[in-house]
């Protein structure tokens, strides 16, 4: 674990071996994307991504802003993730964790995730 003042690329290897989750393997017609805020913005975290096989989708420092300036109108991206986490947020036993057990915050989870979905869909209006 690191302190807020480390840089985030700086750990790039670790979190990328960290991933618990089987994937396929990427291929020319089927590759895969790793999306990365411009923290990551860095040809070390580049080269890593590109070692574990991933496609890196990296905003460039600096672009956000240039396009601000632009643009009139124009509305930063936000990553789905953030956007996620903000929904999330939004549910406060989640957010204040009360639940001793693990498998008590984690069924609350499932219901506030169960809960965005079927909200985005259009299903409860």
């Amino acid at each position: 674990m690191e302190g807020s003042h480390r840089n985030d690329f700086k750990r790039v290897r670790e979190t990328l071996e960290s991933i618990p989750v089987e994937r396929p393997a990427p291929s020319e017609a089927d590759p895969q994307g790793m999306s990365m805020d411009k923290g990551y913005d860095y040809n070390e975290g580049r080269d890593l991504v590109r070692e574990f096989g991933y496609t890196a989708h990296i905003r460039a420092r600096g672009e956000e802003a240039q396009a601000i300036t632009q643009e009139a109108g124009y509305k930063a991206r936000r990553w789905v993730v953030e956007r996620t986490h903000s929904w999330m947020n939004r549910f406060r036993r989640i957010l204040i964790r009360w639940e001793k057990k693990a498998e008590n915050y984690l069924a609350l989870l499932h219901l506030a995730c169960a809960y965005i979905t079927y909200r985005k869909a259009g299903l409860l209006g």
